[in-house]
């Protein structure tokens, strides 16, 4: 397992980047509380259970956080996998190369409604307002994943992951894992402002045609 110690330099972008977060993530909430109150209350009364769930996943200098989304899958969801994995071979070839699965057995059926249209991932504004995360970034990811990202790694850790990024304009699960890797690269790379209000503007349509999600 890789090591990933805090990195306490200044996140990728800086105050200005911050700055654009804030401002963007309040308008965002005013905007969509009917929404999310909605949705909050479908889950509710329909599946039961928690409406919101936290995963563990790596920020900003390494530092774990709980990843905010509806939650979309049964309650017992670990159970659920892991007796799938032990009786499909090709799931669990697929779940081995990319830790996603085409057709996964915990996901609800409104769960599959809130993944198409990526409401699901709404709570995430809290993680952006909070700072744990930003409106654009690397796709968060999972401790299990360190160890895939190699010297990527430490370019990874020098952003706040986001709620949309190059991976989302991208196809998402239609990419390979390779390129995944190589999408947030090239993000913390190449980073400017102008890129992160370019993919804002191009995640409308991919959200709309809802390409590569599952």
């Amino acid at each position: 397992m890789a090591s990933f110690s805090g990195n306490r330099s200044k996140p990728l972008g800086g105050w200005a980047k911050r700055a654009f977060d804030i401002v963007a993530c309040v308008c965002a909430i005013v905007v969509l509380l009917p929404l999310l109150l909605l949705v909050s209350l479908v889950i509710y009364f329909l599946d039961g259970g928690p409406v919101v769930i936290r995963h563990t996943r790596i920020g900003q200098g390494g530092e774990r956080f709980g990843c905010c989304k509806f939650r979309t899958m049964v309650v017992n969801g670990d159970e659920v996998l892991r007796a799938h994995l032990s009786t499909n071979p090709d799931a669990l070839e697929e779940w081995t190369l990319t830790r996603k699965l085409t057709n996964d057995p915990r996901v609800t059926q409104l769960g599959r409604i809130l993944r198409k249209s990526s409401l699901d991932e709404l709570p995430q504004l809290f993680n952006i307002l909070v700072g744990e995360m930003s409106f654009v970034g690397p796709r968060p990811i999972v401790e299990e994943e360190i160890d895939r990202y190699g010297r990527a790694f430490d370019l990874y850790r020098k952003a706040r992951p986001g709620l949309t990024g190059k991976w989302q304009i991208s196809g998402r699960n239609d990419t390979a894992y390779s390129e995944r890797i190589e999408l947030d690269r090239e993000y913390v790379v190449n980073w400017s402002f102008m890129r992160d209000l370019a993919i804002i503007v191009l995640t409308i349509p991919a959200v709309v045609r809802a390409k590569g999600v599952y």
